[in-house]
């Protein structure tokens, strides 16, 4: 297990009007494989599990957590576990949906939205604060090198947007601009499945840039936020985002941009559980 002077501070990433926040952290892979233990199953999703139980946990131990209006509002619904890596019945499982969407089973019930990304030797996890559907990406200026076919991914209003925060440097402006696309894909829960990067459009930045620090360290980042809309074309493929805001907030640090985002999920009468269990009824059955 990883000891406690290596677990990653957790950050959080906060929204206009209330919504979220959106909690998350990162951890080298190679050295979470090595240290977690092998599961049974092909692709043992064990690293991913143990970031989420951080998040999890940082979560649960808030003095004021946020409600959620599902079983597990108050941190007494379900207690910091000491080993998430318990192999029977564990506490916290991690499964995939059909488009490779991940989701989060809190004991026999569906917790918040989460999303997995991995950079270069880190994995990165991020968790909801609420009810709202999340995606998280990183994306670094040395992916976009050579002769990177710009067009087939970025509008040029894009671009030329995306080039103020980027201080006018290309492969950071696609760097951002491929990080926004992609969070707002896995948030969407579908990634590139059944939308083309060309589909998601991303808006000029609202607002000024707002500066934050980051917890456990000096580093001060800038932080831009994004709305996201979908093609005519998307919307016909993807007909359950309609009507639904997409905002998508960006950190820069140094050439990588990490981008969060954020579908929001109209309440409706009678939402909570039961529309958990008419989304999920295999879940509900104890079959996964």
């Amino acid at each position: 297990m990883i000891k406690d002077s290596q677990k990653p501070a957790v950050q959080t990433v906060h929204f206009f009007h209330g919504k979220g926040p959106v909690f998350y952290a990162s951890l080298p892979w190679e050295s979470m494989a090595r240290q977690m233990p092998a599961g049974p199953e092909k692709n043992d999703p064990g690293q991913k599990q143990h970031l989420i139980s951080i998040l999890w946990d940082h979560f649960v131990g808030m003095k004021k957590p946020f409600r959620m209006h599902r079983p597990y509002d108050t941190p007494d619904a379900f207690p910091i576990q000491a080993d998430p890596f318990i192999r029977v019945e564990p506490f916290i499982r991690v499964i995939r949906g059909p488009l490779g969407r991940p989701q989060l089973l809190l004991g026999d019930h569906i917790g918040p939205s989460i999303s997995f990304c991995k950079s270069n030797q880190n994995l990165w996890a991020a968790l909801c604060g609420d009810g709202h559907d999340i995606g998280i990406d990183v994306a670094q200026s040395h992916e976009f090198q050579g002769k990177y076919p710009f067009y087939r991914v970025f509008h040029p209003g894009e671009l030329g947007h995306a080039l103020k925060p980027a201080e006018d440097d290309l492969k950071k402006a696609a760097a951002l601009l491929w990080s926004v696309k992609e969070a707002a894909a896995k948030a969407l829960g579908c990634g590139f499945h059944l939308v083309d990067p060309l589909q998601v459009i991303v808006y000029p930045s609202t607002g000024r840039a707002t500066k934050e620090t980051m917890r456990g360290t000096a580093e001060e980042n800038s932080i831009y936020d994004f709305p996201v809309g979908l093609s005519e074309k998307a919307v016909k493929r993807f007909p359950m985002a309609q009507g639904r805001s997409l905002r998508v907030r960006s950190v820069c640090q140094g050439k990588r941009w990490l981008s969060i985002a954020l579908l929001h999920r109209p309440s409706q009468p009678g939402d909570g559980q039961n529309r958990w269990v008419k989304q999920f009824p295999k879940i509900q059955n104890g079959e996964v």
